[in-house]
């Protein structure tokens, strides 16, 4: 039988099914089956027909059979889930799974399988918030003996269900090898944090007398004729986020610190890494309304940055971080993050922030 033929019968075939001739399309695709079709489609078709007779063993056998011919068939994948589904079966659940990966990685994905792809979807969130429940409620259930769950633990749940996403540091220049992957910090593994915050108020005052005068800030980031500018993200050269450098790459810029005192007392009290034309930089950030920081990663893994807001209102904390969509920003509170993780942020209409 040639290509055309067998295409013409395969049609035939869900043609009958469709106008409720299981019996009629069962024979057709045996038919075509027995005359040397090795196409997935025939034994796909010839298992709706089964199952339309309620024929389930040859149904289920039919439907492996199409899953060998071709494992990366959607509409197989979705079907076999579905059975399985109906059955109580929770394996249906992997079969959901392939399914959506499997449509994930075509270019495009073809019209016929469109609708079962969504379909595989939305069933595996369905499995994943049931299974996401008994899995809480029995940790719940254990509670009482062997008490709460740590927080790493607690992240390894979030990051089992997919509510999380891992981030490893991936610095752009310098990573040093075997470091505890952490992306914000126990904030008790920093005595210093406390008398810094405390100084809030003073390291503010300060910051609002240098926005009374001339304008102090400048884009973060700055084009230098000595580089490539690829700017590639859009942010070079962007007053979207600019900075005013009280220290930068270890030099002291005197015409902003000397007007900065407590802030720079504050400072003294943080253990800022040293190291000549590099570190530290130290500086008053500001992102102006509906500003937007791209992904990106820092430099090196071997430090970290912290951030003390300033001026921040209510809604700040719906800047939205990448390296860790909980976290949340309030005044006189630090964040400490490794710089070297993947990070996103941006500010809703209207907001400003600035720290230092």
């Amino acid at each position: 039988m040639t290509m055309s033929a067998r295409r013409a019968q395969t049609e035939r075939g869900l043609m009958q099914l469709r106008a409720g001739q299981a019996a009629a399309a069962r024979d057709t695709f045996a038919r075509l089956i027995l005359e040397g079709s090795d196409n997935a489609d025939a034994h796909l078709g010839l298992a709706h027909a089964h199952k339309h007779l309620a024929q389930h063993g040859l149904a289920t056998a039919a439907l492996d059979a199409a899953l060998a011919l071709q494992p990366r068939h959607i509409g197989a994948l979705v079907l076999k889930g579905d059975w399985l589904d109906a059955a109580g079966n929770v394996t249906a659940a992997s079969f959901y799974q392939a399914a959506t990966k499997c449509a994930a990685q075509l270019d495009a994905l073809p019209s016929e399988w469109a609708a079962a792809a969504a379909h595989a979807q939305t069933m595996c969130s369905r499995y994943a918030e049931r299974f996401e429940r008994t899995l809480r409620s029995h940790i719940q259930t254990v509670v009482p003996q062997a008490g709460e769950p740590s927080p790493r633990f607690v992240q390894s749940l979030d990051l089992l269900v997919g509510r999380r996403q891992l981030y490893s540091s991936a610095p752009l220049l310098y990573l040093f090898p075997e470091l505890p992957t952490v992306q914000f910090f126990d904030r008790k593994a920093f005595p210093w944090l406390e008398a810094l915050e405390a100084a809030t108020d003073a390291i503010s005052g300060e910051l609002q007398a240098l926005m009374e005068g001339p304008d102090v800030f400048r884009p973060y980031l700055q084009s230098d004729a000595s580089r490539p500018a690829l700017n590639k993200v859009g942010i070079l050269d962007n007053p979207d986020w600019s900075a005013c450098f009280l220290w930068k790459n270890g030099q002291r810029i005197a015409a902003h610190a000397d007007r900065c005192p407590a802030t720079e007392a504050a400072l003294a009290k943080v253990p800022l890494v040293q190291v000549p034309g590099r570190s530290p930089s130290v500086l008053f950030s500001l992102l102006r309304p509906g500003a937007h920081i791209p992904a990106h990663h820092g430099f090196v893994n071997t430090r970290l940055i912290v951030h003390l807001p300033l001026i921040a209102r209510a809604f700040f904390a719906a800047a939205a971080w990448r390296a860790h969509p909980r976290a949340s920003w309030f005044r006189e509170h630090a964040l400490d993050r490794a710089p070297a993780f993947d990070r996103a942020t941006r500010l809703p209409l209207p907001c400003r922030q600035r720290d230092p």
